[in-house]
């Protein structure tokens, strides 16, 4: 029987890590809200998001099936923009707030806010040729694989694991489980990799992965020979 080789699979976490936003989300949604006779400084929104999604609860929902996961996850976000505007000023008043997220709910969904990180599809090529396993592992809503789609790699992916998959979220060991599951590996036969310290490199670790800093490369090209460097390490 042939050895196994010491690392099989690399998942990545997207947001990011694999992709990022085309333009900081204070400028998106100051950007948006003039629409809405609001206008409020990109800066202090960009603060006031940080401080938001930091104290923000999980957005998973344990026992709930796909659909109406999708509906609870909706309602997160449109929760987490309403405290970002009210922590940036507590005066704002919105013509149509449900109307201005609703435009940011699509937009956020596609393209026009989300691009691929430098070296991301390079590196999911050569990794793909390599022979090892991808997975994507994130915390990311349900508008995650249609926009891996639009992107142009969700083919490339053996397995994407969500929240809603899942029925836990980062840092919880449960959707680490699950991700590897989907895979058919075992834990410390897998990298990953990803940008938050608690989130992607301590838990994944704790899980028994082998994580990565995407900090730690100059661009995602890089990630193919740094696998193969650990793997030989590992032998």
């Amino acid at each position: 029987m042939a050895e196994l080789r010491p690392i099989q699979a690399v998942v990545f976490d997207a947001a990011g890590t694999l992709i990022r936003t085309c333009e900081p989300v204070g400028e998106t949604y100051t950007r948006f809200a003039r629409d809405f006779e609001v206008d409020l400084p990109a800066a202090r929104l960009e603060d006031a998001f940080g401080r938001v999604m930091a104290a923000a609860p999980p957005n998973v929902y344990p026992g709930e099936a796909m659909a109406p996961a999708a509906v609870l996850e909706k309602h997160w976000w449109w929760e987490r923009v309403r405290e970002a505007f009210r922590a940036a000023d507590q005066m704002t008043r919105f013509s149509d707030f449900d109307a201005y997220f609703e435009k940011l709910w699509v937009h956020y969904g596609t393209t026009a806010a989300w691009e691929l990180a430098p070296g991301a599809r390079a590196a999911l090529e050569d990794l793909h040729e390599r022979r090892y396993l991808l997975g994507l592992l994130s915390n990311f809503d349900q508008r995650l694989r249609p926009l891996l789609c639009d992107l142009g790699i969700h083919d490339l992916f053996d397995a994407v694991t969500l929240p809603a998959d899942a029925g836990a979220a980062k840092p919880e060991r449960l959707i680490f489980d699950v991700s590897l599951k989907r895979l058919g590996i075992a834990n410390h036969r897998c990298v990953y990799v990803g940008d938050r310290a608690e989130e992607d490199l301590v838990a994944s670790k704790t899980a028994g992965l082998h994580p990565i800093d995407v900090a730690s490369l100059a661009t995602l090209a890089e990630l193919p020979a740094w696998v193969e460097a650990l793997e030989k390490d590992l032998s």
